[in-house]
């Protein structure tokens, strides 16, 4: 398969620039208003989508019937956002639902999206509804295989063109055990305003498990990793802040800071769960020493536990760390109801982490923030919590307490809890 082609597979375009590159597009408004389609078309320029999603506006899942946008462009396109669009708005996202990459009873399966977009869609919280309030990104230009070697082994991605070969004789191939990882032959600047816009990239196959030499944990590509690394060598946001509360310890991520001070990365997660990395003395080495912080939490740990950690972890090691950008790995799994862990996480939980982080990135660093979609694997209550999301960015009250069902809840292990707690406090002196 030649490069060319490789280059569209939808495995090899981790959509995680849309959200990312907005934001560094505002950050072009103050700067370079003049400008501003230079800009605009730079700063997009790394999101990547697949040639299968090229023939018409939308598409369709066979799980949910769900109608999806993903009219992208593999050519440099007219069509981008314009300046005023982006700083008008107060939500922007991307959708890249990867219906193609799918296998039946993967729980990492193409209904994901689909099924966040429907219930945006049903709660009204989507430019149709909202005007210019939200903007939906659809048009992007492709990244290079430089911005994904910044991250992963240059011999992973050439190695993984072979597995595509392969893909499209037999259709699905299984390219990592321990997850298991999948692929398939179709995988083939802030503006000053008082409430500036998050960025929410919706996108999957997930990829904070994705290691630098390759594929891990249904992820295929570091998307958050991969962000981080271009806002530094592109767009000169030196210092990344990246806040990962999927219930899964993201290890991918993890492995591809551990010796930078310039980006800090945080994990919140499940103790004990997969993969069984993010242990509390696991702080980076060499310069990054303290740049990466890790609180696993006990089972039955949720919303009472998830406030603590922000107010008394979060928030100090954002302060001190002084971030030009907030990026975060938003999976959804720890929720209560999610089949593959035992957090009880609520979609209050949710609501709460979006505000929260929204007004910290407002605070900290003129409130450029993007959230990448990770772990979520009951469809209902990840579409409501990624929608209570949605409204946490509008700065609207929460519809929570319409989903969630405090009967189900038991009662935390806040002893332990208080004790991981402190433990990280004293390791990394907040």
């Amino acid at each position: 398969m030649p490069l060319s082609h490789l280059m569209e597979l939808q495995t090899f375009r981790p959509p995680s620039f849309a959200g990312t590159m907005v934001f560094l597009v505002r950050n072009q408004v103050q700067q370079r208003k003049n400008h501003c389609r230079f800009s605009a078309n730079t700063m997009l320029s790394e999101h990547r989508f697949y040639k299968h999603l090229l023939s018409g506006r939308k598409c369709v899942s066979k799980n949910t019937k769900t109608s999806v946008s993903c009219s992208y462009s593999t050519e440099q396109n007219d069509t981008l956002p314009s300046i005023n669009q982006l700083s008008d708005a107060r939500v922007i996202y991307a959708v890249a639902a990867a219906l193609g990459h799918n296998k039946e009873s993967h729980p990492e399966s193409s209904a994901r999206v689909p099924a966040i977009v429907k219930a945006l869609e049903k709660m009204e919280l989507t430019p149709k509804f909202r005007g210019s309030d939200i903007l939906e990104l659809q048009n992007f230009n492709l990244a290079s295989v430089d911005d994904i070697a910044s991250v992963h082994a240059k011999a992973y991605v050439s190695g993984l063109e072979k597995a595509m070969d392969q893909a499209s004789e037999k259709g699905l191939i299984l390219i990592e055990g321990s997850g298991p990882t999948y692929a398939t032959s179709t995988v083939a600047a802030s503006k000053n305003q008082l409430d500036p816009p998050t960025a929410f990239a919706l996108i999957r196959p997930p990829g904070h498990h994705a290691i630098p030499k390759g594929p891990m944990g249904f992820c295929v590509f570091g998307n958050v990793a991969i962000a981080a690394r271009h806002a530094q060598r592109v767009h000169g946001l030196k210092r990344v802040f990246i806040i990962d509360f999927d219930v899964h310890h993201g290890n991918g991520t993890n492995d591809a800071f551990l010796d930078d001070p310039d980006i800090f990365f945080l994990s919140t997660h499940q103790d004990g769960s997969y993969p069984g990395t993010g242990k509390f003395d696991e702080i980076g080495i060499g310069a990054g020493e303290g740049a990466t912080l890790n609180l696993p939490l006990p089972g039955g740990s949720g919303d009472t536990a998830m406030r603590a950690v922000f107010d008394e972890v979060i928030v100090p090691c954002a302060q001190r760390f002084k971030p030009d950008i907030i990026l975060v790995s938003a999976g959804y799994d720890g929720h209560v109801l999610d089949p593959l862990a035992s957090l009880q996480f609520t979609t209050g939980t949710y609501y709460m982490l979006a505000s929260n982080i929204k007004q910290l990135a407002k605070d900290l660093c003129g409130g450029r923030c993007v959230f990448f979609l990770e772990g979520g694997y009951n469809l209902d209550s990840l579409s409501y919590s990624v929608a209570d999301s949605f409204r946490a960015f509008l700065g609207e009250p929460s519809l929570a307490a319409e989903f969630d069902d405090p009967a189900i809840l038991y009662e935390e292990p806040s002893t332990r809890v208080k004790q991981a707690i402190q433990r990280v406090k004293h390791i990394h002196s907040l």
